[in-house]
């Protein structure tokens, strides 16, 4: 990726994924984002311009990615960023920050929402570096996503911490298929002209016709490394280790297993678990909607759930099981709290078996995007829908 050095921030363009280095002080000096662009040097939502009256020139995003009470997170193969806002601790109302990123958030969806697209500023996504301050450019980015309505792009989440609950935002932007933010667009910018003949080409047609064209970035592999498919993270971990323990055997995780699946996409229509006594290796049978109401058809998935310990991984034979189970009009579905190995996975991909994996490290992002982000959340979770003894 290229590397620019703090000392020339000021005169860089803004290229994906490149690194802009911080500086060697031990202050706000060294930040590298406010001496890149004319904004604030501290928080996850900063603007250049004025709030009210509505005036935006631009606003940055920053996320560490690393928070897990809000799971902020890059989707590189849609195009889309999922940003929460700032309101992310009890004692403040939805729109009663200090830095008042929640109103940003509020006022420029209501614009996209309302058709009003030239009055939304272009959003600047960036990302924690590696090395103490140094950050990394993601794309610019609008608000809302083609496959989102009004309903689901903008939402309002509720929270508990220490006892009390509070309200954050989930925003849902898709990131632009554009290489690089020229500098000459940046000042253009900043003398009120978004569509100068430097704005980059799909910020336009987004503008002028609503147009979403997101940055896709397909993997170059169809098939998941074992790294890929497990936690890193030490609380991540942990929330692997406590559904693992909670469960005296695999048939217990098997009701957990369905409701993830259930919590992954709402098209899950049922799910049904059969009797560990007529198994015969499927552990569920349901129906999965494909499209809205009047115009959907619906078709059957057969579910296995593996409750393996993070080590011990899926071989090929516990994935013919559920291959062989699977028949016209239907797919599978795996759920571990392990991975797949490498020869099981290149065998369902390149034999083109319609099999969903849902792997340890998927589980975590379902239960996070679905607001349990912590071993505590994650225990309440399992304590109220899983009661032990039942």
């Amino acid at each position: 990726m290229p590397s620019i050095e703090f000392d020339d921030l000021y005169q860089a363009d803004l290229i994906v994924d490149a690194l802009y280095k911080g500086g060697s002080a031990s202050n706000l000096s060294s930040e590298p984002i406010s001496k890149l662009l004319p904004c604030g040097n501290q928080g996850g939502v900063r603007y250049s311009g004025s709030i009210d009256p509505f005036e935006l020139v631009f606003v940055v995003l920053y996320s560490s990615l690393a928070d897990p009470d809000w799971p902020d997170r890059i989707d590189f193969e849609a195009g889309q960023l999922t940003y929460f806002g700032d309101n992310k601790t009890p004692g403040y109302l939805l729109h009663d920050t200090p830095k008042r990123g929640n109103i940003i958030l509020r006022d420029c969806f209501n614009e996209v929402h309302a058709e009003n697209r030239r009055m939304v500023p272009p959003f600047l996504i960036f990302t924690k570096g590696v090395q103490r301050r140094d950050v990394i450019f993601r794309g610019i980015a609008v608000p809302g996503a083609s496959s989102l309505s009004a309903a689901d792009d903008l939402t309002a989440v509720w929270k508990t911490k220490d006892g009390e609950r509070f309200q954050n935002y989930k925003a849902v932007f898709t990131i632009l298929d554009e290489q690089v933010v020229t500098r000459q667009w940046i000042n253009d910018l900043a003398e009120g002209n978004s569509l100068s003949i430097n704005a980059p080409v799909n910020w336009g047609e987004w503008v002028k016709h609503g147009v979403y064209n997101p940055l896709k970035a397909p993997r170059s592999t169809a098939y998941r490394t074992r790294a890929e498919q497990t936690p890193s993270l030490t609380e991540e971990i942990e929330i692997i280790k406590s559904i693992y323990g909670y469960f005296g055997d695999g048939y217990a995780f098997e009701k957990c297993a369905a409701q993830i699946f259930q919590l992954m996409s709402k098209n899950v229509l049922s799910c049904d678990l059969t009797r560990p006594w007529v198994d015969g290796g499927r552990d569920a049978t349901g129906i999965y909607r494909i499209g809205e109401n009047l115009s959907s058809t619906k078709v059957e998935f057969a579910l296995e759930a593996k409750k393996y310990d993070l080590d011990a991984g899926i071989g090929v034979k516990e994935v013919a099981r559920l291959i062989s189970r699977i028949r016209h009009r239907q797919f599978g579905v795996l759920v571990t709290t392990s991975y797949v190995s490498l020869q099981a996975y290149k065998e369902i991909v390149q034999d083109g078996h319609p099999v969903i994996i849902i792997s340890a490290k998927d589980i975590v992002d379902i239960l996070k995007h679905n607001g349990y982000s912590t071993k505590i959340e994650v225990q309440k979770w399992l304590r109220s829908n899983f009661p032990l003894g039942n």
